[in-house]
């Protein structure tokens, strides 16, 4: 049982998610914000300003992403913040970003769709947006916070994985958890290591040299060993543009091949699983609250559940398929109308044992999670 001391003892702090995101960015590494304000991101834009060592204000989206490129392949990682119309627009950017390799972290604060939906109402909306990002369906990395404490430890984590296979990657939000004030027990916060650029050691330098990491060694713009090269069109692994030759499709499909290598090192999850329970609630992002509850509620009325929260929610992780299978009924909890990542994972046909768990224009309840679990 817990003491009083004990609690006196806790270094409890009343913080928003936006302020954690900001300051485990500035700690794990990143140097250099660029953005375009934009609700329900205007604290991390502002937080932003008073945090980084370099804040710049972008004229619009685009060039926020061009920006980002810029400061990227010169070796300063850059942070930017969004939602869904300033996303839209930053597409055809992030592509040319991932194509050229070049590492940096994307929060994106959800709104409820369709189109530009309500600024202020939370929805977990974009996933099926992400899944589709990078033309050809490449695998482009999405973590998604549950909680004021993954905005913090999740931040950090982000930006290894982008660093470490050098890639864009998006930290996916939501309104509630980027502008609601929450205490958080500051010992819950993990301590933030500074990520590092792979950075070539010039032997052997080719600009997209295929490693037995799948990982070619990052050298940015003006090192003054050899020749930088990036492209964001089909290239070889001299960075040359070719089209259809072995070389460069060979290059081409090692993007897929690298992420896929590496995300079992980035796969995070929160599985609270009761021994002989048929049944698992299945959630992300802001829903993962009420999904948290609802299992307290369901388990004190004898009813034998699991809980499964994917924070790691893109590609989806293998072992979060292998967990999933292992139940006999299986309901996933989503802010959104047609049950995006339900989509993503059984497909448009799903399957009799899954049910989805959606709601447009208000947030999910405890209590609806419960009833549907207890109908089935």
């Amino acid at each position: 049982m817990e003491s009083m001391d004990d609690k006196k003892n806790e270094r409890v702090l009343l913080v928003d998610g936006s302020r954690l995101i900001i300051e485990s960015a500035v700690l794990a590494g990143a140097e250099v914000f660029v953005g375009y304000p934009i609700t329900p991101a205007n604290l991390l834009y502002l937080d932003s300003r008073r945090r980084f060592p370099m804040m710049f204000p972008a004229p619009d989206e685009i060039s926020t992403l061009q920006w980002m490129s810029g400061f990227s392949a010169a070796g300063k990682y850059p942070v930017t913040a969004t939602s869904f119309p300033g996303f839209a627009l930053m597409l055809e950017s992030i592509n040319m970003a991932y194509m050229m390799e070049l590492p940096m972290l994307i929060v994106l604060a959800q709104r409820l769709g369709p189109s530009t939906g309500s600024a202020t109402t939370g929805a977990e909306g974009d996933v099926m947006l992400l899944r589709g990002a990078i033309s050809g369906g490449y695998p482009f990395p999405v973590f998604s916070v549950s909680s004021p404490v993954d905005c913090w430890n999740l931040t950090a984590k982000a930006i290894s994985a982008s660093l470490k296979m050098r890639t864009p990657v998006v930290l996916l939000t939501s309104k509630e958890l980027a502008m609601t004030m929450s205490t958080v027990n500051a010992d819950d916060l993990e301590n933030v290591e500074r990520a590092r650029w792979e950075l070539s050691s010039g032997e052997g330098y080719l600009p997209y040299r295929r490693t037995e990491s799948l990982v070619p060694p990052f050298a940015p713009l003006g090192d003054g060993r050899f020749q930088v090269r990036f492209n964001a069109s089909t290239h070889d692994e001299t960075g040359l543009i070719r089209k259809t030759d072995a070389a460069a499709l060979s290059n081409t499909t090692r993007l897929k091949e690298k992420v896929e290598k590496w995300m079992s090192d980035y796969t995070f999850y929160e599985l609270d699983e009761e021994p002989g329970a048929g049944k698992l609630i299945v959630s992300y992002g802001i829903t993962s609250g009420a999904a948290r509850e609802a299992l307290g509620t369901l388990r004190k009325s004898g009813e034998k559940v699991s809980l499964l929260i994917i924070k790691t929610l893109l590609p989806v992780p293998p072992a979060v398929i292998e967990i999933m299978s292992r139940f006999d009924r299986v309901f996933i909890a989503e802010e959104n109308l047609t049950g995006l990542l339900c989509e993503i994972i059984y497909g448009v046909s799903g399957r009799p044992s899954v049910k989805s768990i959606g709601k447009i224009g208000t947030m999910i309840t405890p209590r609806e999670i419960v009833d549907r679990v207890v109908e089935s």
